[in-house]
């Protein structure tokens, strides 16, 4: 009897422990994964071409080094390149090849997607699809509309969805609603730039039906854009909204939105680090910063590729056609002078040049001066018009613009100290861009202007030839320094 206890105790003992081995085994077939995904997105705007080193950036070299170093970005990882758009336009190296070697850069470094900036219509809507074509990123924007159609104008893809490390991220792109006015007017005559957030409601519930979990925008406008849009992204489900076309570092989360931009040139670069619930669809964590493009060791693939499109702008810009001992800062009025008397030089007959700041892209470094320097400062395909103004219009005009011809504008002299008379007619020189706006008022004074399908860069390169400047003849004794506000 006792015999037979202890085996039923023993029995019993070992259908506890199998029954317990089995639980175990039950509950580890059962624990769930853990649903946290990591994604970094790498952000950077307005890059202009600026795909050299220069003193400030290390440039797509250098930043392609510094990603794979510091953040340990690699093809297959959990990673996004971004660009909040305006790619091309900048130094020769980009604007000679109409943005073929930048894009080529673009694509070497591996980007995912670019908005489309106003600078992308530069070069017309088929100079665009050329580069579309050559890109292997896609160029996003959801708000330019046919005039006649309405429909999505057919080169931008209005947004796109990438499978990140189990994430399905909805990239929706956004260009500035100011483009036919930061852009050549006719260039963009066809297209509406509607509002952003009717873009948003347009597409927004496209991309959740399309599966996408975590929504990013990368739009081409400045921090009060985004600081406006950040009610409409909080309604809609939108977590990070990337910016540009201002040129500002941003950096700040706002009602648990993420808006970032990261200055311009390739000086520095946006990181987002996103912890995603890919069972729950939100955001658990989200952490950014930026950082300065410096330290990188420069990638040998992009270096090679920068290289080779130097080597080609060498063969073709690298006339030397001047010599100055001193830097010529891109907003000096050594600099602007410059650019407006030449006009005056080339145009004997004209009485006051005119153009707006924006149309100086770069400073002219202390050396030899070469043709590629200049292309550099003055990139945009504008051509000299001359129009017929009184000197009422012209003094309207005059408020808005950098002058030549005008000694100062407060006191409404000309440079030979002449008295400006409302009802005298003046011969003017400005862009046809200029006069192509419909918010400039030169369009309504004349109505007839004379087209000289004269670059706005011709000028200053025959000016600066013909002073026959060296080291013992510098350009520096020929600038005017002088402030005519």
């Amino acid at each position: 009897m006792k015999t037979s206890k202890n085996l039923y105790v023993k029995v019993l003992t070992w259908l506890i422990i199998l029954n317990a081995i089995f639980c175990v085994s039950c509950t580890s077939v059962i624990v769930k994964p853990d649903p946290a995904a990591r994604l970094t997105i790498l952000y950077t705007n307005d890059e202009h071409g600026w795909m050299e080193p220069t003193e400030r950036s290390g440039g797509a070299a250098g930043l392609m080094g510094l990603w794979k170093e510091k953040e340990g970005y690699t093809e297959a990882g959990p990673y996004l390149i971004l660009s909040g758009g305006d790619l091309w336009t900048g130094p020769a190296i980009s604007t000679w090849t109409r943005g073929e070697s930048m894009t080529e850069v673009l694509n070497a470094m591996g980007y995912d997607a670019a908005a489309i900036g106003n600078h992308e219509f530069d070069w017309k809507i088929e100079g665009m699809k050329e580069r579309i074509a050559q890109a292997e990123f896609p160029l996003i924007s959801a708000n330019i509309k046919n005039k006649e159609t309405g429909e999505q104008a057919d080169f931008a893809t209005p947004y796109i969805i990438r499978d990140v490390n189990g994430i399905k991220v909805g990239i929706i792109g956004l260009t500035t609603t100011d483009t036919p006015t930061s852009t050549f007017p006719d260039n963009v005559e066809d297209y509406d730039f509607i509002p952003y957030t009717d873009a948003l409601y347009e597409y927004v519930p496209n991309l959740k039906k399309e599966g996408a979990e975590l929504l990013i925008v990368v739009g081409h406008f400045g921090q009060p854009t985004m600081e406006e849009l950040v009610p409409v992204a909080k309604e809609l489900g939108i977590s990070i909204i990337g910016g540009g076309h201002s040129h500002q570092r941003v950096n700040e989360i706002i009602d648990g939105v993420a808006i970032i931009e990261a200055g311009a040139r390739m000086i520095h670069y946006g990181k987002i680090e996103v912890l995603f619930d890919t069972v729950a669809d939100t955001v658990i964590k989200l952490t950014q910063e930026l950082y300065k493009n410096e330290g990188g060791t420069a990638d040998p693939e992009i270096e090679s590729i920068v290289a080779y499109w130097r080597s080609k702008v060498d063969s073709s810009l690298s006339q030397v056609i001047g010599y100055v001992n001193r830097d010529i800062n891109q907003s000096s009025d050594a600099m602007r002078n410059m650019i407006m008397d030449s006009w005056l030089e080339m145009f004997p007959s004209a009485d006051v040049s005119m153009t707006n700041s924006g149309g100086i892209r770069q400073s002219i470094l202390k050396g030899e001066i070469t043709l590629e320097d200049i292309i550099g400062v003055l990139p945009f395909e504008n051509n000299i018009v001359e129009l017929d103004l009184t000197g009422s219009e012209l003094i309207d005009c005059m408020g808005r613009y950098l002058v030549g011809g005008i000694a100062n504008k407060t006191d409404r002299l000309l440079s030979d100290g002449t008295l400006i008379h409302p009802d005298s007619t003046y011969r003017v020189l400005t862009i046809d861009y200029l006069y192509s706006r419909k918010d400039t008022p030169f369009h309504k004074y004349d109505l007839d202007p004379e087209y000289t399908s004269v670059s706005y860069r011709q000028p200053v390169i025959d000016w600066i030839k013909s002073l026959n400047t060296t080291v013992d003849n510098p350009l520096d004794q020929y600038l005017d320094d002088k402030s005519r506000r």
